[in-house]
């Protein structure tokens, strides 16, 4: 998530960091807004039901269940360099293909939920 965090800030993005345990201090330099919820895994869910479109960057178990409960919710996923083959699932090589994929899907109102856009 550094890698992904940094990206985001070198584009002049805003990032949002939602951590799994308590400590605020334990965001990776990169994040602007970090948000403790003590929580575990289960913060993948808040992650999924926020999102629109998820990308997914490699991962083990726990990208694991942020792809599952995003493809239940009906929400687009983009994976790059996945560990598992997954029906749903759309792989990318590189993140600009990721961000464009995902930025399709939005267009094209496949995101899931049309909450803010």
């Amino acid at each position: 998530m550094t890698a992904a965090a940094r990206g985001a800030k070198e584009g002049g993005g805003c990032t949002v960091g939602i951590l799994p345990g308590p400590d605020i201090g334990k965001a990776n330099p990169h994040i602007d807004i970090p948000i403790a919820t003590n929580m575990g895994h289960a913060r993948n869910a808040i992650i999924v039901n926020t999102a629109e479109v998820l990308i997914a960057v490699a991962g083990s178990y726990g990208t694991l269940s942020e792809i599952a409960l995003a493809l239940k919710a009906g929400k687009g996923v983009i994976a790059l360099l996945p560990q598992f083959d997954i029906p749903g699932v759309r792989v990318v090589a590189s993140p600009q293909e990721a961000v464009a994929a995902a930025l399709a899907l939005l267009d094209k109102g496949e995101g899931g939920t049309s909450a803010a856009r």
